[in-house]
């Protein structure tokens, strides 16, 4: 019997998903259809109870829902606990349980495939959504010695560090003061400043001997970020390419008890797309 799952999210039609889990269905031989379903924050609640009345066994969810996705679980794990936002969904019964796959994906991204070490490293994080949240607690995990959040709205910053709950680790600054920081030996854009056409202005300050940045979005919205990085003379610049097929390699085995092998897949869509070869 064929199970049905989608990714949530909006705008949704650029989403590289459908194509990911079709190669990991094909790869593993399970019978799914996997579709993009795009929904305002105004009609998600709605359309998750259609997707779930229809059969739906379990989504990924994406910009702008993670956190509404997480108020619609009867569980969450671990990881969504701490990062307060959702981006996978799994239908047991007529509950969701909700995992955040997003920081595992991108430390296995970085790690493995991009062979670095996060251990020792000061983090800057720019913003404090649903994709911050998603790999802050993760990136901890890994060993990173400081975290510091800025965040337009300095609020979510502080809300964000209060749920990670390590004071001695992690900082809020305003973004104002982003030039008196110091510098870091790694970088972590996670805001949607590319994505809505707007610009960074960050000072090469910022960026400490040899560090890293990586733009959790990938394609056209990375661009900017990417060229300010390797600019300022980062060895590693890094989009969220590799991050997304990772995660969604995390949310596969969680809803089939089978992790797949990504590579392929992640050098077909590099392949793929002028745009989608901006990171190193």
């Amino acid at each position: 019997m064929t199970q049905h799952f989608a990714v949530f999210g909006q705008p949704i039609q650029h989403s590289l998903s459908p194509y990911i889990h079709g190669e990991f269905a094909k790869q593993c031989k399970i019978d799914m259809d996997y579709r993009a379903i795009e929904a305002s924050p105004a009609d998600f609640a709605t359309a998750m109870a259609a997707f779930a009345a229809a059969g739906g066994r379990g989504a990924n969810i994406t910009l702008p829902h993670k956190e509404a996705a997480y108020a619609l679980c009867k569980e969450v794990s671990e990881y969504a606990f701490h990062a307060g936002a959702v981006n996978t969904l799994i239908r047991q019964g007529d509950a969701w349980l909700g995992d955040n796959t997003d920081g595992i994906g991108l430390v296995r991204d970085l790690t493995e495939r991009e062979r670095l070490d996060l251990r020792g490293r000061r983090c800057l994080m720019l913003g404090a959504g649903g994709a911050a949240r998603g790999v802050a607690p993760a990136l901890l995990e890994a060993g990173i010695a400081e975290l510091v959040i800025v965040n337009r709205t300095p609020e979510r910053a502080d809300t964000l560090a209060d749920i990670l709950g390590e004071p001695d680790r992690v900082k809020t600054r305003y973004w104002e003061d982003l030039g008196n920081q110091g510098s870091f030996e790694l970088v972590v854009n996670s805001t949607s400043a590319g994505r809505l056409g707007g610009k960074l202005e960050l000072p090469f300050s910022l960026l400490a001997p040899r560090a890293l940045a990586v733009d959790l979005s990938y394609g056209e919205v990375a661009i900017g970020f990417l060229a300010w990085a390797r600019a300022g003379g980062c060895d590693h610049a890094v989009d969220g390419l590799g991050m997304l097929v990772e995660q969604a390699a995390e949310s596969f085995l969680r809803w089939h008890g089978v992790r797949p092998q990504t590579q392929e897949v992640y050098e077909a869509l590099r392949a793929s797309d002028p745009l989608l070869q901006t990171g190193d």
